[in-house]
């Protein structure tokens, strides 16, 4: 048998192998220019049926849906038409997040909650979806959907409890802050743990289609977490049931600190991965409410009328930090918010209301007031039940119940045994 060829000179001929590390375009300090992006003109996109093969949505999923104009008019076959009602509703809820995020924000900043994340510039992917949806259509969130809760009418004050962790947070205290969960509207326990909401949706509508019932799920996922196996589990299962469930995928172009193309967002578009699977694809403007409607309620009738899932990529910014926890100036462009060519959503809707002659300045300033003043006004009765620190907190022994119908035994033994510590090391009235 002849001798193997040594390995040194077997290679000498062959190129070297290098690795590919994705790169952002901007650090910090960097001159920005999004002129690398494409953004088309608004209006130009085609509105396949609701009931077409899934295939022919493909270019839409490297495209770009966009209806608002830069005369802030709507164009094109996605206008939703929306009645001047609707929108100044849709308005309204954003106002209200918005608010909301502030003051949250603030009361961390003042230790009354130990986290929190705002939704600034993301506003349109969870408030126009959400309207786009039933109102019992099951949602899983992400953990920067609040406004889903808020457009639904979930009370502000609830949510503020669960922020806090408080006596009345209906959660116990046994979820981060603003991992809120409520069964009365339709709204999945928030997971930290990320991509685990897209297999449960899928789950969920697979189950509803069992049952025969008429809802549909639709779930949120951040574009760094479409790397995780749970999001292309979810897919799978998707399209080999024809699940009626819609995948969100909000593109904000960071991941905390990491930017989307250690997601894959260099090669393609996240939308583009519904190709591979098979399903309807979507790739849309997420800062135009108008834009983000349309899409929601497509996928939304397609779903309803067994065409099947749809994945939808919101492309949008993140305009603020991740979290609290989180200083964007350490890694990328302070420039890069007031450089991001697709605007702020809330802006956006308040001057398509202004050109149809159904708003003005003055009003968006009393609206921003009222807000402002609802928001506080829940906050100073949330307070009530107690913030962080404070001690006003469910009592020690809940944290063994609501598990088991009947208590083990040995969880029976360390919940006394706790409760004795707890009340040895602060005998002076601290909760049970």
């Amino acid at each position: 048998m002849a001798d193997r060829p040594d390995q040194a000179q077997q290679g000498q001929n062959r190129p070297t192998l290098q690795l590919h590390v994705p790169e952002p375009s901007y650090r910090p300090g960097d001159t920005v220019d999004f002129g690398h992006l494409t953004i088309t003109e608004a209006g130009a996109q085609p509105r396949p049926d609701e009931g077409c093969d899934a295939a022919e949505t493909n270019p839409l999923t490297t495209d770009l849906i966009r209806v608002l104009g830069d005369d802030h008019l709507p164009h094109g076959p996605w206008d939703p038409k929306l009645d001047a009602g609707t929108l100044r509703e849709m308005l309204h809820h954003m106002a209200v997040v918005r608010a909301f995020d502030e003051r949250m924000f603030r009361g961390q900043r003042q230790g009354k909650t130990s986290f929190y994340m705002k939704c600034t510039g993301e506003e349109a992917t969870s408030i126009s979806a959400a309207m786009a949806l039933a109102s019992d259509d099951m949602v899983f969130p992400s953990y920067r959907q609040q406004g889903i809760l808020i457009a639904r009418g979930y009370p502000l004050t609830e949510m503020i409890n669960q922020i806090y962790s408080n006596s009345a947070d209906k959660l116990k205290g046994r979820q981060l802050p603003i991992m809120y969960s409520s069964r009365d509207k339709s709204f999945f326990s928030i997971s930290g743990n990320l991509a685990t909401q897209t297999p449960q949706a899928v789950g969920w509508a697979m189950a509803s289609a069992i049952k025969g019932d008429s809802r549909i799920a639709a779930t949120w996922v951040g574009e760094g977490s479409t790397a995780e196996g749970d999001f292309h589990a979810a897919c799978t299962f998707a399209a080999v049931y024809n699940a009626p469930v819609i995948l969100n995928v909000v593109n904000n172009q960071w991941a905390i600190s990491s930017f989307s193309g250690f997601a894959g967002a260099e090669r393609t578009s996240f939308a583009a991965r519904a190709v591979g699977y098979g399903i309807a694809g979507l790739r849309v403007d997420g800062n135009d409410p108008l834009a983000v409607y349309a899409a929601e309620r497509w996928a939304a009738n397609r779903a309803r009328a067994n065409g099947g899932p749809t994945l939808i990529e919101h492309f949008t910014y993140r305009a603020e930090g991740h979290s609290t926890s989180d200083d964007p100036s350490g890694y990328r462009s302070a420039q890069e918010r007031e450089e991001w060519p697709l605007g702020d959503p809330v802006m956006r809707l308040k001057n398509h209301l202004i050109a149809l002659g159904e708003w003005d300045e003055e009003r968006q300033t009393a609206l921003d007031e009222n807000c402002a003043t609802e928001v506080k006004k829940a906050t100073k009765e949330a307070e009530k039940n107690g913030i962080l620190g404070h001690g006003l907190h469910h009592p020690f022994r809940t944290m063994f119940e609501d598990v088991f119908e009947e208590l083990p035994w040995h969880l029976k033994e360390q919940s006394t045994q706790a409760i004795h510590e707890r009340e040895t090391k602060f005998p002076e009235g601290l909760p049970e």
